[in-house]
């Protein structure tokens, strides 16, 4: 029997392009049954100095990316295309939609991975940001999802008033970055097999394959 793959999912909560690529990544993993995988989710800001207040999107595109409001229009319209393919739905309008700080919502994710339940809350932060227009930097909203993740809220409310797990999300940040990670989603597969972008299931799967028929036979102790 071969060893589980171990995926490395680098992402931020308040991008798109992250929610198609774990979406397309868990149908690719879907097709391919007989593979044994873990993902493992590792932070990344776009944005770490990104004030509380947050900032309007269509600022922040034209600020950024130099786009205008109809180009903004039209990526975001093919992103919730491309997310509704895969079962998500994406709310948030351009011209009413604001970028945050997401520096609380990954010290709450390293500890949801210590819980055993970090798949559940990245699902419920990226339902809450696009699908339900909330503020993934109001502490509030953080509570408020961990406990729909099946967390328990008393603990992510202490968590998130201290400054818990602070460092070992900047640690893990910056072991992404001088590895070369400056954009995301970024998916590592045995840590050495690089895809970028919120690609498609069957790119996905293909990898997948590839690098499961790669792995050692485990071995049984006696």
């Amino acid at each position: 029997m071969s060893k589980p793959i171990t995926i490395d999912f680098v992402s931020d909560v308040s991008c798109p392009w992250c929610v198609i690529g774990l979406l397309g990544l868990e149908r690719a993993l879907e097709r391919v049954g007989d593979v044994a995988a873990e993902i493992r989710f590792q932070p990344f800001e776009l944005n770490p100095h990104m004030p509380a207040e947050g900032q309007r999107l269509v600022d922040y595109a034209a600020q950024k990316y130099g786009s205008t409001r109809e180009q903004l229009a039209e990526r975001r319209a093919m992103i919730r295309e491309r997310a509704a393919a895969l079962g998500f739905t994406i709310a948030l309008p351009p011209e009413q939609g604001r970028v945050y700080n997401t520096f609380d919502a990954h010290r709450l994710l390293y500890w949801a991975g210590l819980e055993g339940r970090q798949r559940q809350l990245k699902l419920a932060l990226f339902e809450a940001y696009f699908t339900n227009c909330l503020n993934p930097s109001d502490r509030d909203v953080l509570a408020d999802v961990a406990e729909k993740a099946g967390l328990d809220r008393q603990a992510a409310t202490e968590l998130l008033s201290s400054d818990r797990f602070a460092h070992e999300v900047r640690e893990e940040e910056g072991v992404w970055r001088t590895r070369g990670i400056n954009s995301v989603p970024a998916i590592i597969i045995n840590g050495r097999y690089l895809i970028s972008g919120g690609q498609p299931p069957e790119l996905f799967e293909q990898a997948i394959r590839k690098n499961a028929s790669e792995m050692p036979e485990a071995t049984t102790a006696n």
